[in-house]
Order: structure tokens, then C-alpha cells, then sequence
């Protein structure tokens, strides 16, 4: 109420002094023809205005804006991948069975181009995620995500987190994983019907993970290539990664 109240003194303010404005031109050289030829071109030129300022002005700001919460919210994932991404990527990666049908699109270098990622990504789409749970032991990941738990908090609650969708949507899948372990006192002697429903959790972060992580490094190739450097050297899917530069 208070800010509708002070809008409408604002406006009263402006158009009392247009109306003096125009009274003291009209005192000064009567010339009321003058005056309503400037009025009318004046508001014609009103819906043009509004044209330029709401559909162009505001809509590049905008952009601009989202762009600045995006650059913002990618060095959020990255320290995401940091602390716990890619160490879960590394551990459901050693245990999907079928990994080998999709490596060789996941093992990148310095060369990689626009081109090169668009074909990962359409692999990746076609490729069936698997986690084998006879051979995945369940305490490693619980340890990790009660460790890191905090951090993980902190990360959703990040209302950046509404700027991207499918980061948003791994969130809830690493959350909901680590609530399924922590709510198993014994994940030693599980029935393999646990085991499967599990398994089938990790499968889901697994996916999302994978699919994350490949846009985060085409956002390094394109505006950080010393942090590409890097992850090109520490790659969860190259056996032979390593972070000394050769």
C-alpha cells in the first residue's frame, strides 16, 4: 500500500509539472498551435517508446542478467563436481558394466570442438545406464554423501538452483539416495530386492551425473580452458588420466 501511495504522489508530481511547464510556455509566447503540435508528436512517439524500452531494452537486460546467474550457478556445479561429483561419477562409472560402449565418447582433448560435444551428448542419450549391484558396495557411497552432507545443503538451497533445471533434478536424486542409505542400519545383509531398488536409485544419480557432467565441460572449453585442462587430466572415464602435465 505504502509503495502504491507514493507511485501515485510521484505520478501527480510529474503531470502538475507538465501542466505548469506547458502554462508557463503558453504566458511566454502564446502560442497554444506551438504547444499542442509538440503535445501530439510527443505521444505519438509514446507506443514506439514503450516498444523500444519493454520488447528490446528489457529484454536484453534480462538476458544479460540471466547470463550473469548462469556463470554464477556454473561455478556452483563446479565445485559440486569438485567436492562429491565426480568422485560418484568415478565410483558408478567403475561398476556399469557396460561402460565400454560409451567411453570412447567421453574421453576428450585439448581439440574438442562444439561439434564434438553435440555427438557425445546424442551418445549419451542412446546409451543405457546400468549400475551392477551384485559387485557395488552401498557403504562407500552412504560415507560419502553423510560426509559431504553439509555441503550438499548448502548446494540446494542456493536459489540459483531455479536457474537450472536439470542441475536441480540431480540434486533431488543425490538427496533422495542418501536418504534411502542412511535409513539402513545394515547395508551388509540387504535382501537382493533392496539391493535392486538400491541400485536402481544410483542408477538415476548416475545418469543425471553423466549428463551434467558433460555440460559442465563444455562450459570449460568454452570459457575456461585452464580448468578444462585440468578435468581433461583427471577425467573419471580415462583409465589413463592423470594430473601431471606430460
Amino acid at each position: 500500500m505504502r509503495t502504491s501511495s507514493w507511485e501515485f504522489r510521484l505520478a501527480s508530481s510529474l503531470v502538475i509539472a507538465s501542466a505548469l511547464l506547458y502554462t508557463f510556455h503558453y504566458v511566454i509566447f502564446h502560442d497554444m498551435h506551438h504547444i499542442f503540435i509538440y503535445m501530439v508528436g510527443d505521444v505519438a512517439f509514446v507506443p514506439i517508446e514503450v516498444l523500444l524500452v519493454t520488447l528490446l531494452i528489457h529484454r536484453l537486460l534480462e538476458r544479460r542478467e540471466r547470463t550473469r546467474k548462469l556463470e554464477k550457478l556454473n561455478i556452483v556445479i563446479g565445485t559440486f563436481f569438485s567436492e562429491v561429483g565426480t568422485r560418484l561419477l568415478t565410483y558408478f562409472s567403475d561398476h556399469d558394466p557396460n561402460l565400454d560402449d560409451i567411453k570412447s565418447h567421453l574421453v576428450f582433448d585439448a581439440e574438442w570442438d562444439e561439434k564434438s560435444f553435440t555427438r557425445a551428448a546424442r551418445a549419451l542419450e542412446a546409451y543405457s545406464y546400468d549400475i551392477d549391484e551384485g559387485t557395488i558396495e552401498m557403504r562407500p557411497v552412504r560415507d560419502l554423501l553423510h560426509e559431504e552432507r553439509d555441503f550438499l545443503v548448502r548446494v540446494l538451497e542456493n536459489p540459483l538452483l531455479l536457474e537450472h533445471e536439470s542441475f536441480t533434478e540431480l540434486m533431488q536424486a543425490v538427496f533422495h539416495l542418501a536418504e534411502e542409505l542412511e535409513s539402513r542400519k545394515d547395508l551388509s545383509s540387504l535382501p537382493a530386492s533392496d539391493r535392486s531398488h538400491l541400485a536402481l536409485d544410483m542408477k538415476r544419480v548416475y545418469t543425471r551425473l553423466v549428463t551434467q557432467w558433460l555440460l559442465y565441460m563444455r562450459h570449460l572449453k568454452d570459457h575456461y580452458p585452464y580448468l578444462f585442462s585440468l578435468a581433461m587430466r583427471t577425467n573419471p572415464f580415462d583409465e589413463g588420466a592423470t594430473p601431471m602435465v606430460k
